[in-house]
């Protein structure tokens, strides 16, 4: 096998060494060429020789001559072809002529560089990297804009002449010129990010202010910022009154809201309209359609995009400004360097891992080393810990993956929590939880037994392919628990636009999420004793922990299984358990120490069930607060403070249209909204059910407020279609909005919040309105 191996290393870099000699230089394979055409263009033209190509979105231009910048340039179409690197994209073969228009700010200069950036590969599947070529230029005089008149034009004036309307303002220097040349137009790309509109206004000709319209024609991800024009010289028009208007020439920056890295098209619509000063002559509005490959950019915009073309009427009522929870977060990693942003990924995952969701996972790797018996060394141990923790990183890097490849994916861990994954899950667990308290043992069919020992032994770390799915099917379960963390990690990678950076970027959070598991499942087997009859008593917890983590499953389908059933079903485990533990026996005399703890530590949990039990069957929904909601304490509370604590009532709305309905009713009613979006598998959302909503001080502000409420368990195009309207990920997200129905966005929530901090976040939103 290994001098197979070597035969083929040998073989691929003969090939590789004899494909290098046959390669040509970059400036051969890409002959580069450009010369002047009139006062302000250039011609540019690569040769590509026969087996090469150009990727046409790598190609640009750029001027290393202060006083000379390149303006807006249309790149001919390409040939579209399947790039085994970019995928599907056009690309040039043999000649291709670019026309590139030149901004000549100081019309003094006559000589100039131009440099043309470009990249290409070798149909063999050899690659160049970016290549730069330069060309010194000499420019002509510029031509005076007065002087270029249309033919047309000039007939009309020599036409005026003619009929002695001279006087008029049809002869001579008051000609009519043409509209591009009257308004000269250009653009310029400064930054991935920001675009620049140049006029240079001919004598006697003004642009009205009001009439320079700036809109997105095409562009996926992509939005206009904030644009200010600046300001203009008063002038009292004929036909439109006193009115502000732009003479000789002015500039706009527009700035472009961007929600992916990836280079991209764009198609900026732009409308302006003018007149002539002395023949009183008003132009019809000009509009300009603007071809731009945008390249890739390290800054983004915080929130999920919408198509620019087509967005809809609630999404443009939001507000842009920054956010707290998921969009400082993503913040944070838009202005970090790639090994920042790692390192912070890698960061938030080790504060997830401290999470009440992450809990049920320590029995889950326990019982699989205590499963190991004798064989649970340090190293052995170390090794399954391991394969469990990295199967649950490649969870999240697979979601990275995604969301990078296609730059969204909303609901894809929504679908990690029906029924059809965690019913399976749950069985799973009841069987090992059966094995590990005796009743039979697992064992495969003998061949695929033998096989797996085989590979054991070569790998010395029992089946880690069982192990490995483990992981798998956790990371699917614990992902929701991530919150904002995770929502900024697969905001980041979505805006990569590149499924190798999305995939890194979550495994590195996922190893986050795993660290401490790690430590645990390696001490795990170093710190517990080589032999002796304590293993069967190890093995018995350990299968109680995963019928606790059963239950935990079956609580995030409660349209199946009725709090009341969970609550019956935590009941029965504790009080079953402390009777293993001895609760209801009698100690003897000569009873050890350790024997009389152990009773002491069951009778407890015995007392502890039967709370549960009480408060399971009066309405009680929370192993962990057995009594909270229970109407025995609802009672007694009722009875001292006269009043019972009362349960908010959300009003469910399904669809986006629904949403916008009842806005316009708060509206009306000059009433502010809360928008709550909850999932019956997201823990935090339940957690606001239970701990939050209902208190006293809470339901006081909240009657402030039009209560809206968006269940989305299912995950359907309806539930799609309303989070992506509103900008949200994934649950927990509480929304709120004005009087005017406007999001005030910088008072969303995402993730838990306790109580109190949610009293004073409630305060706060009303002070901001």
């Amino acid at each position: 096998m290994k001098n197979a191996l070597w035969i083929l290393f040998l073989f691929l870099n003969l090939t590789t060494a004899y494909a290098q000699d046959e390669l040509l230089e970059p400036d051969v394979a890409y002959a580069f060429s450009a010369s002047i055409e009139g006062s302000d263009r250039v011609k540019a033209q690569w040769d590509v020789a026969k087996g090469y190509y150009l990727y046409r979105n790598k190609i640009s231009f750029a001027s290393d001559t202060p006083g000379i910048s390149i303006g807006n340039i249309e790149l001919p179409k390409g040939k579209t072809k399947q790039d085994e690197f970019f995928g599907e994209i056009q690309v040039y073969q043999k000649k291709v002529n670019i026309s590139v228009p030149l901004v000549r700010d100081n019309p003094d200069i006559r000589e100039f560089t131009l440099i043309a950036k470009s990249q290409g590969c070798a149909e063999i599947g050899v690659c160049y990297p970016p290549h730069t070529q330069k060309v010194k230029l000499k420019l002509p005089a510029m031509v005076a804009a007065v002087e270029q008149q249309s033919t047309a034009l000039k007939s009309l004036a020599s036409l005026s002449d003619s009929l002695g309307m001279g006087g008029a303002g049809m002869g001579g220097d008051d000609d009519i010129l043409d509209p591009d040349v009257a308004f000269q137009f250009s653009s310029k790309l400064d930054d991935a990010n920001t675009i620049r509109l140049m006029w240079n206004i001919a004598p006697d000709h003004y642009l009205y202010r009001d009439k320079v319209k700036i809109t997105i024609k095409e562009g996926q991800n992509i939005e206009l910022g904030n644009i200010e024009l600046p300001a203009g010289k008063s002038k009292k028009d004929e036909f439109f009154g006193v009115i502000d208007v732009y003479q000789k020439s002015f500039e706009v920056q527009v700035p472009l809201q961007r929600f992916v890295q990836a280079a991209s098209d764009l198609i900026l619509h732009v409308e302006y309209q003018g007149c002539a000063e002395k023949t009183g002559i008003c132009y019809p509005p000009i509009k300009k359609d603007l071809n731009f490959n945008l390249p890739f950019t390290q800054q983004l915009s915080t929130g999920e995009s919408t198509d620019s073309a087509s967005t809809s009427s609630f999404a443009s009522q939001t507000n842009q400004t920054s956010t707290t929870g998921q969009d400082d977060y993503l913040g944070q990693l838009q202005s970090s360097g790639l090994a920042m942003s790692l390192l912070l990924l890698f960061g938030w995952g080790l504060v997830v891992a401290f999470t009440a969701c992450m809990y049920p996972m320590i029995p889950i790797l326990s019982s699989i080393i205590v499963g190991q018996g004798e064989k649970a060394t340090f190293g052995r141990s170390f090794g399954l810990s391991l394969v469990y923790v990295e199967g649950m990183a490649l969870t999240f890097a697979i979601m990275g993956a995604i969301m990078g490849a296609i730059g969204g994916g909303i609901g894809i861990q929504a679908y990690f929590q029906s029924p059809w994954l965690l019913l399976p899950f749950a069985f799973i667990f009841i069987l090992l939880a059966l094995a590990l308290f005796g009743f039979f043992n697992v064992q495969m069919p003998a061949a695929l037994q033998n096989r797996i020992n085989e590979i054991s032994r070569r790998q010395q770390s029992g089946n880690l392919l069982g192990v490995a799915i483990m992981g798998v099917l956790s990371g699917l379960i614990i992902g929701p628990c991530g919150g904002p963390f995770l929502i900024a990690a697969l905001g980041y990678a979505a805006g990569s636009g590149d499924w190798f950076l999305g995939f890194l970027y979550l495994f590195l959070f996922g190893n986050g999420i795993g660290l401490p598991l790690l430590v645990v499942g390696a001490s795990g087997g170093a710190l517990l004793p080589k032999a002796g009859g304590w293993m069967n008593v190890v093995k018995a917890i350990g299968g109680v922990l995963l019928l606790g983590v059963v239950i935990v499953l079956l609580e995030r389908m409660p349209h199946l299984f009725s709090p009341t059933l969970t609550m019956m079903l935590w009941a029965i485990l504790l009080i079953v358990a402390s009777i293993y533990m001895g609760a209801m026996q009698t100690l003897e005399a000569t009873a050890s120490g350790w024997r009389k703890l152990w009773k002491g530590f069951g009778t407890v949990v015995f007392i502890y069930g039967l709370i549960v039990m009480l408060g399971g069957l009066t309405g009680a929904s929370d192993v962990t607060r057995p009594l909270h909601g229970s109407q025995l304490t609802a009672k007694v509370i009722g009875s001292s403070s006269g009043e019972a604590t009362q349960q908010v009532h959300f009003k469910r709305i399904k669809s986006a249209d629904d949403l916008q309905k009842e806005l316009a009713s708060a509206k009306a009613q000059g009433k502010p909204v809360i928008l709550d979006f909850y999932a019956d598998w997201c823990t935090y959302c339940i957690e606001y059910e239970r701990y939050v909503f209902p208190e006293a001080n809470v339901q006081a502000q909240l009657k402030n407020y039009v209560l809206l409420q968006a269940d989305v368990t299912v995950m359907d195009e309806a539930d799609k279609t309303l989070m992506k309207s509103t900008r949200v990920l994934l649950p927990p997200a509480i929304l709120f909005f004005d009087t005017q129905s406007q999001e005030i966005r910088t008072q969303r929530i995402v993730g838990a919040m306790k109580a109190d901090a949610f009293e004073q976040h409630l305060q706060n939103v009303l002070k901001d309105i």
